[in-house]
């Protein structure tokens, strides 16, 4: 197995391969590219935003973004993402339709080890998905292997560790259902 196809299937990988690292760059060129363009040219921002995320309709990403690689991401239709988003999609990222991102949310599909000596080496991922008609709050921070179901409101500031089931409105540290929709 690759370590690509070992990141790929949530396994621990050298995160540091040449392949895995070439394709990093390839994403940190465009991320960059598409940070530094013009925003008043929003056709060309978002013919950027195409070459890096696969996007399954309309949608608009405000500068800054961020991301691993890029191709792990997908983008339902009529998507909106404020300023600051970072994505790392070391693992399938889902995002369904009608999602709306405030300022400064980070989804978190790495993580590392407890073992020092094992962190020195390795990191793995889980997948995220996000459902249709989602709204998540300004600094929120979605963690790995995290499901988020349709029709949610995720509060700002809140880190969502556990799976928010559908129709609910979740908020804190950690991100607990308050009520359903």
């Amino acid at each position: 197995m690759t370590e690509k196809e070992k990141m790929l299937a949530g396994q621990p990988y050298d995160a540091w391969d040449e392949t895995l690292l070439a394709e990093r760059m390839r994403a940190k060129s465009l991320c960059h590219k598409f940070n530094m363009a013009d925003p008043t040219d929003l056709p060309a921002r978002m013919a950027i935003m195409a070459e890096l995320v696969n996007l399954k309709g309309k949608a608009h990403f405000e500068p800054n973004f961020f991301c691993d690689y890029g191709y792990n991401i997908t983008v339902g239709d009529n998507f909106y993402a404020n300023h600051n988003l970072t994505i790392l999609d070391v693992c399938e990222v889902v995002i369904g339709d009608h999602v709306l991102f405030g300022p400064h949310v980070m989804i978190a599909g790495g993580a590392h080890p407890t073992d020092p000596e094992q962190r020195k080496h390795t990191e793995y991922g889980a997948p995220i998905r996000i459902g249709d008609n989602v709204w998540v709050g300004g600094n929120v921070s979605i963690m790995p292997g995290i499901t988020i179901g349709d029709n949610c409101v995720i509060g700002a500031g809140s880190v969502v560790t556990k799976n928010i089931p559908a129709n609910s409105i979740a908020v804190g540290n950690p991100c607990q259902v308050k009520k359903s929709v």
